[in-house]
């Protein structure tokens, strides 16, 4: 009797263990990938170190992308985000990624030119009106070849986001005029294009890492800065700068860059997860970037400092003043790159 009972039990637990064995096989843990995911067994997890503020637009942006990849992966890939140089600072970003210590990294294009002199081009002075302008270049001929110089450096450039133009800061007095410039001294990203544009409005420059700015400025070891208004706004730069002027001289963008290595030892599935949401988040950055505007109103409330807009004229002379260093960067840039470059 006890050897009946035994046998039935076992003969239940095995039917028990065959139907939950088909269970799983076709409803369970495979249920919620779709065929797209079969090559993704293993969870992916990648490391995005950055170093501006969380909500900046690059910051919102990661983030973003970091939660698209969560649903288009259904939590099979995981971004993990290190914002405001957690990890890395600008200068060390690109060594790590290119050792594997990181897997992703989105330097402002001044960053990128110790890669390659090429991206000067996005530094040169008043080479966009608008951000149209950007977006043609950078969707064409131009963006292309700037992300092609990131290849033979084990650098992959999987999209192109944006902040804006910068504006001019400073502690001293305002400024509308080129020559308001002289003798003073300006925080600047490591670009000889940039320093070359402050030399030639009487200036003097330092380059120091984006997260001393505040201190450089709060300690007078620079007298301004340039930058945009989100991050003039959420770096919190307007508690130590006294006076700003609405220049739209230069642009500031990022390249998003993935280990080359990495990216191509990806599977299909996953590299397709991540190009759909880096499209999505690239469309999203824009509209962020639009919400400049918003964001001056908020420096004008958030802080005791003077704002001044340049007229017309006062435009066509620093326009005039800073375009005539163009003949000067054919030589290191490239005369091709620099006939893409929009304006007149």
């Amino acid at each position: 009797m006890k050897r009946a009972v035994g046998f039935s039990v076992l003969l239940i637990l095995g039917i028990l263990t065959a139907y939950v064995i088909g269970f799983q096989k076709n409803f369970g843990e495979e249920l919620p990938y779709d065929d797209e995911f079969t090559g993704l067994k293993e969870r992916i997890v990648i490391k995005f170190s950055h170093v501006v503020a969380e909500n900046s637009p690059k910051g919102l942006a990661a983030a973003r992308f970091a939660q698209l990849v969560k649903e288009k992966s259904h939590d099979r890939i995981e971004i993990q985000v290190f914002p405001n140089g957690m990890r890395y600072s600008e200068s060390t970003e690109v060594a790590a990624l290119q050792r594997g210590e990181i897997q992703m990294i989105a330097p402002s294009f001044s960053n990128l030119n110790a890669i390659d002199p090429a991206w000067l081009v996005m530094d040169l002075p008043f080479a966009f009106e608008n951000q149209a302008g950007v977006d043609q270049a950078l969707n064409g001929q131009l963006g292309k070849r700037l992300s092609q110089t990131l290849e033979p450096h084990g650098m992959k450039g999987v999209a192109f986001w944006s902040n804006g133009f910068r504006q001019i800061t400073n502690n001293t007095h305002p400024i509308s005029q080129p020559a308001d410039f002289v003798g003073l001294k300006f925080r600047i990203q490591p670009s000889k294009v940039l320093e070359r544009q402050f030399e030639a409005l009487g200036a003097s420059t330092i380059s120091t890492p984006f997260n001393e700015i505040y201190h450089n400025l709060e300690t007078g070891t620079a007298d301004g800065q340039e930058n945009t208004i989100s991050n003039i706004l959420t770096k919190r730069f307007y508690q130590v700068q006294r006076y700003m002027t609405i220049s739209n001289h230069s642009y500031l963008g990022y390249a998003v860059v993935f280990n080359k290595s990495y990216w191509d030892s990806l599977p299909s599935d996953a590299k397709l997860v991540l190009q759909e949401a880096l499209e999505e988040t690239t469309r999203w950055n824009k509209r962020e970037t639009n919400e400049n505007a918003n964001r001056l109103s908020q420096l004008q409330q958030a802080g005791d400092i003077t704002i001044t807009r340049l007229s017309e004229d006062e435009r066509m002379l620093w326009r005039k003043r800073l375009r005539a260093l163009y003949p000067e960067f054919i030589p290191v840039i490239g005369s091709d790159l620099m006939n893409m470059i929009q304006g007149p």
